[in-house]
């Protein structure tokens, strides 16, 4: 039996009328670049998780860049985010000149700790290590760094502590942008994910619970002003026409098909996340109390996107070849923390740091997971996870 990871090919079945439908028009009028398909996704997408303006854009990448750049981190602020994430949330600050300050993640939902992250703004302003660790820049720079903002990560589906990040972000005078690049449909609170900050980002990268047939991304916002300031950036830093420009920006429009294609999926995307709990949940009804896996927790005033179903295994690169040579494949996010990374050596982590995003990439598995995974195939998988640690 070979089982895809994430099955697009099923949705696509699904919704192949509409798709073909939407990028006809768009090949009919011929405007590629923000046309009108964009405004209407971009209308859409506010209805959606209720706030006033979206600005769409080209990847998850640049809707945090964009974000970053609107609220004016510049070189040499600093800008405290996870360590348990992809590359991008923390590489955004770095780009700008400004300095990542990793926070170690709760041992649950593998989010930001507020509690470290509490000690972590305590540190930086004492520049004190021995309070939390820091990057080295911090610590014997003569300079004066200022902190400016929270990049909070939506792990996996599940949203952050907004309610005491917010608060924290408020008695620290720090801006909080939203990761919600894996959490886009989900809710906190009866609030939807991308609505919980100052801003919210999230990406359309085809495996995302929304995602397009290529890159893409939006940013969230209740704020005329910094709306505006993203639509300039989006396009170079365009004023009233893109001949004037008025700041420095990007190139970082939607293309009107990937819009048309989000609209397609857009109709379908409630039937999907409500499709994605009861995978979830067939999921943790099995492995709830096995003794060798731990499932992930959801809060019960949070609604998961589920973006990945990942467990904690033991005996992890073992399981990893059992299930493929059954046909299960499988993902790690993520192997190694960001503070471990290479391209942040300058910064002076060391292992220990970031004690439990350590331990969690030591053991974290992704299980195949979509809105289309069937019963008797999910099955086939436990049986599998099951017959190995039985051997185990």
């Amino acid at each position: 039996m070979e089982i895809p990871f994430i099955d697009l090919k099923l949705q696509y079945k699904r919704i192949e009328k509409r798709i073909k439908q939407n990028i006809e028009r768009v090949l009919s009028h011929g405007r590629f670049i923000l046309g009108p398909e964009v405004v209407e996704i971009e209308e859409r997408l506010a209805e959606y998780v209720g706030v006033k303006y979206v600005i769409s854009c080209s990847s998850g990448t640049d809707a945090l860049l964009m974000s970053l750049m609107t609220l004016g981190v510049k070189r040499g602020d600093i800008v405290f985010t996870s360590p348990f994430t992809f590359m991008a949330t923390a590489e955004v600050i770095a780009l700008l000149g400004a300095i990542p300050v990793f926070v170690d993640i709760d041992p649950i939902t593998y989010n930001i700790n507020p509690e470290e992250l509490k000690r972590a703004i305590e540190a930086v302003k004492r520049r004190d290590p021995h309070i939390y660790p820091i990057p080295k820049t911090i610590i014997k720079g003569e300079d004066e760094f200022s902190t400016k903002g929270i990049i909070a990560v939506d792990i996996f589906g599940i949203c952050a502590e907004y309610r005491e990040i917010n608060e924290i972000a408020r008695q620290n005078n720090l801006f909080v942008i939203e990761d919600g690049a894996q959490s886009f449909g989900g809710k906190y609170f009866n609030k939807k994910a991308c609505s919980l900050a100052t801003i919210g980002c999230t990406s359309f990268f085809p495996a995302k619970p929304l995602g397009a047939y290529g890159d893409g991304g939006a940013v969230f916002t209740d704020s005329e002003e910094l709306a505006n300031i993203l639509k300039s950036i989006r396009v170079h830093g365009e004023g009233k026409d893109k001949y004037e420009n008025v700041r420095l920006g990007l190139n970082g429009r939607l293309d009107t098909i990937q819009a048309a294609i989000l609209l397609a999926k857009l109709e379908i995307f409630d039937d999907e996340i409500l499709k994605r709990q009861e995978v979830a949940k067939r999921y943790n009804l099995k492995l709830k109390d096995h003794p060798y896996v731990k499932p992930p927790y959801v809060p019960e005033y949070i609604l998961s996107a589920w973006a990945q179903y990942c467990i904690l295994v033991e005996k992890r690169e073992e399981l990893i070849k059992y299930l493929m040579d059954s046909g299960i494949p499988t993902n790690i996010y993520y192997k190694l923390p960001l503070h471990l990374q290479d391209a942040f050596k300058h910064l002076g982590y060391q292992r220990g740091d970031m004690k439990v995003s350590e331990e969690v990439s030591k053991k974290i598995l992704a299980l195949p997971m979509h809105p289309y995974l069937k019963e008797e195939v999910q099955d086939y998988i436990l049986i599998k996870i099951f017959e190995f640690y039985e051997k185990y």
